[in-house]
């Protein structure tokens, strides 16, 4: 049985797009947003693979300036600045508050997980008004190593002094399901327009297009 869910934080609960003008004012086309978050993640994910730790923030700094030398654009420290620390600010997609809300209100343990660093994870759920619904928020980079490696996922159980098949995770990104069940954990896949599972590997007991949905299914297991 599931007793501590965990949710990623950044796209699974928050809008992105909500950086959109700003790609439009410093690259003039909001379509990079998407080039610049899946640069960022493989910086990420190489620096786990080399074991070069690299934290999200420097990251998304680099594939910033990965970014400009791609499309030949000036980024000033100021317009690179206003795009990493937007990351802080970013509003809920629409039915994440009462999706979660309905969830917490069953008395389960509810915890954000993400890559983000501690400071920006708590900007980012009390900027989006969820903080108070989670009874704590965790950073992988607490322990140096980002999902989906299985440390972060690990510090969860720990943290809740419960076994990895009592956490599920529920995201919005294939890496991290697969991550999640490959570390023991059960997992909840939110298919946002794009999202697919990945076919190699455990699956995802549940799946749907929307928190709303997949809270449904949650709390119709549980």
């Amino acid at each position: 049985m599931t007793t501590v869910i965990a949710f990623d934080v950044n796209e699974t609960l928050l809008d992105l797009r909500a950086l959109d003008p700003l790609f439009t004012e410093t690259f003039g086309d909001p379509a990079l947003r998407p080039q610049w978050f899946a640069q960022m993640l493989q910086l990420s994910f190489v620096g786990g693979l080399t074991g070069d730790y690299v934290d999200f923030t420097t990251a998304q700094h680099a594939a910033l300036r990965m970014l400009a030398a791609r499309t030949g654009k000036d980024v000033s420290a100021a317009q690179a600045a206003a795009i990493v620390e937007g990351m802080s600010s970013l509003p809920p997609h629409p039915e994440v508050p009462e999706a979660l809300a309905r969830l917490r209100a069953s008395g389960v343990t509810m915890v954000a997980l993400t890559n983000s660093v501690q400071a920006v994870a708590e900007a980012q759920l009390t900027f989006a008004g969820l903080r108070g619904l989670f009874d704590a928020a965790i950073s992988a980079d607490s322990v140096r190593r980002l999902k989906p490696a299985p440390e972060p996922y690990r510090a969860v159980a720990e943290r809740f002094g419960v076994g990895l098949v009592s956490v599920r995770l529920v995201a919005a990104h294939a890496w991290d399901i697969s991550g999640a069940l490959a570390a023991g954990c059960r997992a909840a896949l939110v298919a946002r327009p794009g999202v697919v599972a990945s076919p190699l590997g455990p699956q995802p007991d549940i799946t749907g297009p929307t928190l709303s949905e997949v809270v449904d299914q949650l709390l119709a297991a549980e």
